[in-house]
């Protein structure tokens, strides 16, 4: 694991004070997944629950207690590659042709992994479909991997 600069440290107690909303020095423990986020990571459901703060929602949390968890967050992310999720998409590419219906892309986005709502996977397949009702996944992929 790489160290932090002091100037990093800083950046990071900055963000966590911005979501001191009480000022007393912490945060509620259902605001780790959004500092987390404001400071560039994007933990998993199960990353937050192994933090073991989403049991008691009235705890609070210190940057003491914080820090520690953004370096396990921030060490542990590896992030896949284009290929790695192409390779995850073909399980569902009945014809092997490099198409996946949108009816069954919209389940998996909803029901595996980190679930999204109907509401995030119509803004994402919005200009996906061709006129058969199919989405070409690995263009899906790429759109989806750079913003």
């Amino acid at each position: 694991m790489s160290k932090h600069t002091e100037d990093d440290i800083a950046e990071f107690q900055e963000t966590f004070h911005l979501f001191d909303t009480r000022g007393d020095g912490k945060i509620a423990a259902n605001q780790l997944p959004d500092v987390l986020r404001a400071l560039g990571q994007n933990p998993t459901e199960q990353e937050i629950r192994k933090c073991g703060f989403s049991q008691n929602p009235d705890a609070r949390m210190s940057f003491e207690t914080f820090f520690p968890i953004l370096q396990t967050i921030s060490k542990n992310r590896v992030l896949p590659t284009l290929e790695d999720f192409v390779e995850g998409f073909r399980v569902f590419d009945k014809d092997q042709n490099g198409l996946i219906g949108s009816a069954d892309l919209r389940h998996v986005l909803t029901s595996l992994g980190e679930k999204m709502n109907d509401d995030e996977v119509s803004e994402l397949l919005v200009g996906q479909e061709d006129g058969q009702g199919n989405v070409q996944y690995e263009e899906f992929i790429k759109m989806v991997m750079n913003g």
